[in-house]
């Protein structure tokens, strides 16, 4: 009878540990993954996206600056919502792509620009308020 017992509570126990180790596999595949799209720039997946008719937003973004930085937590976190879910944003290498930044009339880096129906529709250059990079995220998926 003890015996049982003891056996009964160690397969408590071992399905105890080994729902606890399956508890972040469940809860990673049932929390919603960022809504948006995010990738580096590149022309061809530029003029898709535009012929698709999809929102755009050109985040022209430099590893060193502190700006840059501030505007990539802050768009990660507002894009989660489901309202991104078809927006595409894509990274111009401010060191490494000046052709396609300066194709876009930019100056300087952390500039983001969004497109809407193949226009653009909004731009904030250096602006790290998270109500005005809402606003213009907003803008871009109307």
């Amino acid at each position: 009878m003890v015996e049982s017992l003891l056996y009964r509570e160690n397969n408590v126990t071992a399905f105890r540990i080994w729902a606890l180790c399956l508890l972040p596999a469940l809860v990673s595949v049932a929390s919603p993954a960022a809504a948006a799209e995010i990738r580096d720039f590149d022309q061809i997946t530029f003029r898709r996206a535009q012929a698709e008719g999809r929102p755009i937003l050109i985040d022209v973004h430099a590893w060193w600056c502190p700006v840059c930085l501030s505007q990539s937590g802050k768009i990660k976190r507002i894009v989660k919502s489901p309202a991104y879910d078809k927006l595409l944003i894509l990274r111009v290498n401010y060191d490494k792509q000046k052709p396609v930044w300066k194709s876009f009339g930019v100056s300087k880096q952390a500039t983001l620009i969004g497109f809407n129906h193949n226009r653009e529709v909004s731009r904030l250059a250096y602006v790290t308020n998270e109500d005005r990079i809402r606003a213009l995220l907003e803008q871009t998926v109307r």
